[in-house]
């Protein structure tokens, strides 16, 4: 059971010495999950957000107002309108430096740790007091998933792939074990979020783009294995992330290196997506990543489903694949590393096609174009492109993450 947090919004400051505890406390985030992209913020209550109308006025007086009553409503006046945008963004970063300077300078949502960055910066004690001088709490990121995607080997994090755990008789007891002490190696360095588990369906050869990253092509057993891998994190108060919706697991190719095309919505309905009809009933506080996948009779010809209204529409209302509604924050798979968003879009506008579509948080590799991005973002709203309404919802979403909401 996750801590109770108050509000944290921090005065700004630079290089503040403030104690590394606090980024424990970003770490063990409410789980309580983000209201839907098609409902106003709800009004503070003693339990969880329902579907109810809004629409009842308090008989407070203090609370007579319905921008009194929303929540987070008070964190959001406190951010101008490039820090609410700049919370929606995770960026990969090179090493200590790297990663102060974009925070200092544009107050981003978080970092993200990948095969390129100086993991020095994590065993010093780099992020940690990085991220405790943050305005806000930071998420600091990493996909460990193990087998060949395990980026802290070095460090002396490792575990067997998906497919091998299950291959070698784990049960899910034992995998969720594994998860929580994995996700406490993770927290005592710093990192509050993992981009795992993976819940893709796939009978590929171990070496390809899924393989082994699958812990099976049976959606039963994705469905048990990936629920107690994330239980098992949240355990260790990190946050974990579902991928790669709506399926990647029998999609035509690789999206690292192009177009990718899944089997149409009525096959993904039998197989790949039905983990997630579990999964996310109760998901605590897991986040959602979309896969670049174009999915015939969803998606449309040439769109992927990380910029698609569609794709995440479903994800969010659950109606196309007979889930539940998923109220948590929706990530982006990398917009700037891989070619089946990169060869078409520049990373700006590739930012701002997933958010309009309802992305909650844009990831990719590197900050050199964070201000850039920015500036886009601001114009688009400015201009109507995008609303601030629109992006007030995602951000009370990230701030309920990182635990500095429980409304």
């Amino acid at each position: 059971m996750a801590r109770t947090l108050r509000p944290v919004l921090r005065p700004a400051r630079r290089r503040a010495s403030r104690p590394a505890s606090l980024v424990a406390l970003a770490v063990t985030a409410a789980l309580v999950a983000g209201c839907g992209d098609d409902q106003p913020a709800a009004a503070p209550s003693s339990s969880a957000v329902s579907s109810a109308s809004t629409s009842s006025v308090d008989a407070s007086p203090a609370s007579s107002s319905p921008a009194a009553r929303a929540c987070g409503a008070a964190e959001l006046r406190e951010l101008t309108l490039r820090q609410k945008l700049a919370q929606m963004l995770v960026v990969g970063v090179t090493g200590a430096q790297d990663a102060r300077s974009i925070v200092e300078q544009e107050q981003i949502g978080g970092i993200f740790i990948g095969s390129w960055s100086d993991l020095s910066m994590l065993s010093d004690g780099s992020v940690k007091a990085i991220a405790s001088e943050s305005r806000t709490p930071l998420m600091v990121t990493v996909d460990q998933e193990g087998g060949r995607v395990s980026r802290l080997s070095s460090l002396g994090i490792d575990l067997p792939s998906a497919r091998q755990m299950v291959a070698q008789g784990m049960t899910a007891a034992q995998v969720r074990e594994l998860a929580e002490s994995t996700g406490r190696k993770l927290a005592k360095l710093g990192i509050t979020v993992d981009i795992a588990p993976v819940v893709d369906v796939s009978d590929e050869d171990d070496d390809e783009v899924i393989g082994d990253r699958s812990f099976s092509n049976d959606p039963a057993v994705v469905t048990e294995y990936a629920q107690a891998f994330s239980r098992g994190l949240q355990d260790a108060g990190v946050m974990p992330v579902f991928k790669h919706f709506p399926g990647h697991g029998h999609g035509s190719g690789d999206s690292h290196l192009g177009v990718v095309r899944t089997p149409p919505l009525s096959q993904l309905r039998q197989s790949d997506l039905v983990p997630y009809q579990t999964l996310l009933r109760d998901p605590g506080n897991a986040g959602v990543m979309m896969g670049h996948l174009i999915v015939p009779g969803l998606t449309g010809a040439e769109t992927p489903a990380s910029i698609s209204p569609a794709a995440i529409g479903m994800l969010r209302n659950g109606k196309k694949y007979d889930g539940p509604r998923f109220r948590g924050v929706i990530f982006s798979d990398d917009l700037s590393g891989m070619k089946a968003i990169s060869a078409r879009y520049p990373i700006d506008q590739a930012v701002l096609k997933s958010i309009r579509a309802g992305i909650d948080v844009a990831l990719w590799l590197s900050t050199d174009q964070v201000p850039q991005v920015l500036d886009t973002l601001v114009d688009a709203v400015k201009s109507g492109k995008l609303t601030e309404k629109r992006v007030d919802r995602s951000v009370v979403r990230v701030l309920r993450a990182k635990g500095a909401l429980t409304c």
